[in-house]
C-alpha cells in the first residue's frame, strides 16, 4: 500500500488526511486514487468498510479549484444515511482546502435545502428521489457537472432507482468523469456501466482467506481510557517473548511507548517520522531482545519480518480488514503458534464484526485480565527465569553470599524477596494518553439479496450507517424515524426517501446524524 504522500496530493488535502491520523492507503484507495486523479472513468468493486469514500473523495476534492462557484460534482447514494455520512467525510477531507459540499436527501425540509443551495456548493451528495425534486424545481442544475459518482450502485438499483439514475445522468454533460462503486457486479450494474461509462478502468479488491490457523485471536472490550491499564495487565499475564503493539497514529505510538517505559517495560516506538538511522536502531534492539515490546503504526511495520514475535496487540483497531490480517500475520510464523489480541471500545464492536465477516474468522471475546492474573503471570515468568539459571548452573560466584544469607534468614523468605526483586514492581506513574476517536460501523438493514454487506466504511474504512427493515419505497426505512416533508416524492408515508418508525428524528435529521457520527474515526 502507498502512503498518502506518494499520490502527489496538494498540501491542503494532505494536511487534512495527516491530521485525521492516516499514513497508508487501503487497497481500494491505493488502486483507485491514481486512476481517479487522471480523470478516467472508473468501476470500483469492493465491500463496504474498505475506504471507498476517500477513494473517490480525495481525487474529487483535489481537482476542484476553490474559486469554482458552480455544482461541478455529483455523488448519488441509495440512502439519506449514506448521503449524510459521505458529506461529513468529504467535509473532513476538505477542511483546509475549503471545498463546499451539501447533502440533499428526503426527510429534511426542502426549503432548508433550497436556502443552503444559494451558498453555491461545489459538490452535491444526494439520494435520487430528492435530487429529482430539486431538478424539477430548477433549484439544482447539472449543466456544469464534471464528475459523477455512483456510490453503492448495486443497492441503488435494488431499491428501484434505475429510472431516476438514468434520468439524472441524461441531464449531466456527456463530457464528464463517471465513477461507479459497487460491492457486487450483477448484470444490471454491468448494463448501467456500459451505457454511461466510457472505457472505464476496473478496480477490484477481493477479500483474501485470510488468517493463519496457528494464530489464536481474541479481543477485550474496554473503554478508551481503560486501554493502557488493560495493556499493562495483558503484558504481565501473557509475558510475551516479543510483542508488537499497533497504534493508529504517530502520536499514539509516541505516547504509548513513553508510557510503557515509565511503567518499567522495555519498549520503543516505530513510525514514519523516524529517520532511517532511528528506525534501524529500534529494530536492532527489538531483534536482539534489548526491548521486548515494539509499538508501531501500520506504515512503520510494513515489510517488518522479525522471527520470534509471540504476540500482536491491536491497541487501536485497524481501519480495514486487510490491515488487520497484515498486522496479526507478524506472529505465528514458521510453524510457531502466536497470539493476536485486540482492544475494542463498546462503540467499535460492529466494526470488529465487520472484520470477522470479511476475514471469515471468528474472534473470541475474553475478559479484561484481573490484577491477580497479571501478578500471577509476572511471578510465573520470574520463576521460569530462576529455574533456567538453576538448570544452567551458572551461579557459582553467588553461592558464598547465598549460604551466609541462609544462615540468617528463612529460605522461603529469601526466595520470595528474590522473586519480588526480579519481577520488578511497576513504577507508580500516572499515565494519560490522548484519546483516539473510535471507528464505528452501525448495523444496516438486511440486504434483499443477503450479499453479506452489512457494515459500512468511513473514508478510511470503518464508519457507520443505520436503518433496519426491508425498504418499502425508494430511500425508505422501517425503524427510521419521524422525518417530515412537504408531501410529493419524499413524503412521510411511503414515498421515496420516506421513514416509518420511532427514532424520534426531527425534520432536521442532519443534526441528529452528525451527533451520531461525531465520534467517527477522527
Amino acid at each position: 500500500m502507498k502512503t498518502f504522500t506518494e499520490f502527489g496530493l496538494e498540501p491542503k488535502v494532505l494536511q487534512a488526511i495527516t491530521e485525521l491520523g492516516f499514513e497508508e492507503s487501503t487497497p481500494i484507495q491505493d488502486k483507485s486514487i491514481p486512476i481517479a486523479l487522471t480523470g478516467s472513468d472508473l468501476i470500483g468493486q469492493a465491500q463496504t468498510g474498505t475506504g471507498k469514500t476517500a477513494a473517490f473523495g480525495i481525487p474529487l476534492i483535489s481537482k476542484i479549484p476553490l474559486s469554482e462557484d458552480r455544482i461541478v460534482a455529483l455523488i448519488m447514494t441509495p440512502t439519506r444515511e449514506l448521503a449524510i455520512q459521505v458529506a461529513e467525510e468529504i467535509g473532513k477531507l476538505s477542511r483546509y482546502k475549503g471545498t463546499r459540499s451539501l447533502p440533499i436527501y428526503g426527510g429534511q425540509d426542502i426549503g432548508r435545502q433550497i436556502r443552503a443551495l444559494k451558498k453555491r456548493p461545489q459538490i452535491i451528495i444526494g439520494t435520487p428521489g430528492r435530487l429529482l425534486d430539486h431538478i424539477n424545481r430548477k433549484t439544482i442544475r447539472l449543466d456544469d457537472v464534471q464528475t459523477v459518482v455512483l456510490d453503492e450502485a448495486d443497492e441503488m438499483l435494488d431499491m428501484g432507482f434505475m429510472e431516476d439514475i438514468t434520468s439524472i445522468l441524461s441531464l449531466v454533460p456527456e463530457e464528464r468523469q463517471t465513477m461507479l462503486f459497487s460491492a457486487t457486479m450483477p448484470p444490471n450494474i454491468q448494463r448501467l456501466a456500459q451505457r454511461f461509462l466510457k472505457e472505464p478502468q476496473h478496480v477490484s479488491v477481493i477479500p483474501k482467506n485470510i488468517t493463519a490457523p496457528l494464530i489464536e485471536q481474541a479481543y477485550i472490550e474496554v473503554h478508551e481510557r481503560q486501554k493502557f491499564e488493560a495493556l499493562s495487565r495483558l503484558l504481565d499475564m501473557e509475558s510475551p517473548d516479543l510483542a508488537i503493539v499497533f497504534g493508529r497514529t504517530k502520536r499514539r505510538v509516541d505516547e504509548l511507548s513513553e508510557a510503557l517505559q515509565k511503567r518499567g517495560y522495555s519498549a520503543d516506538g516505530l513510525h514514519g517520522d523516524l529517520s532511517q538511522n532511528q528506525r534501524d536502531n529500534v529494530m536492532r534492539k527489538f531483534r536482539d531482545g534489548s526491548i521486548d515490546v515494539l509499538v508501531a503504526t501500520d506504515v512503520a511495520a510494513r515489510g517488518l519480518d522479525v522471527s520470534g514475535v509471540s504476540h500482536v496487540i491491536n491497541f487501536d483497531l485497524p481501519q480495514d480488514p486487510e490491515s488487520y490480517v497484515h498486522r496479526i500475520g507478524r506472529t505465528g510464523r514458521a510453524g510457531k503458534e502466536g497470539a493476536a489480541w485486540s482492544f475494542v471500545t463498546p462503540r467499535e464492536t460492529d466494526h470488529l464484526h465487520f472484520i470477522e465477516k470479511v476475514t471469515r474468522q471468528r474472534i473470541a471475546k475474553k475478559p479484561l485480565p484481573s490484577m491477580a492474573e497479571a501478578i500471577e503471570g509476572k511471578q510465573r515468568m520470574t520463576a521460569e527465569r530462576l529455574l533456567e539459571i538453576v538448570q544452567s548452573e551458572d551461579f557459582n560466584e553467588y553461592k558464598a553470599s547465598s549460604i551466609q544469607l541462609l544462615e540468617r534468614y528463612d529460605s522461603v523468605h529469601l526466595l520470595a524477596a528474590a522473586m519480588k526483586l526480579l519481577t520488578g514492581e511497576k513504577k507508580d506513574v500516572s499515565i494519560e494518553l490522548t484519546p483516539e476517536d473510535p471507528i464505528r460501523a452501525k448495523k444496516r438493514r438486511p440486504d434483499i439479496r443477503s450479499s453479506g454487506r452489512r457494515f459500512s466504511g468511513g473514508p478510511f474504512g470503518g464508519g457507520n450507517r443505520s436503518g433496519s427493515g426491508k425498504p418499502r419505497g425508494r430511500d425508505s426505512y422501517r425503524g427510521g424515524g419521524s422525518g417530515s416533508s412537504r408531501g410529493g416524492r419524499d413524503s412521510y408515508r411511503g414515498g421515496r426517501d420516506s421513514y416509518r418508525g420511532g427514532d424520534n428524528r426531527s425534520s432536521d435529521n442532519r443534526g441528529d446524524s452528525r451527533r451520531r457520527n461525531d465520534d467517527y474515526v477522527n
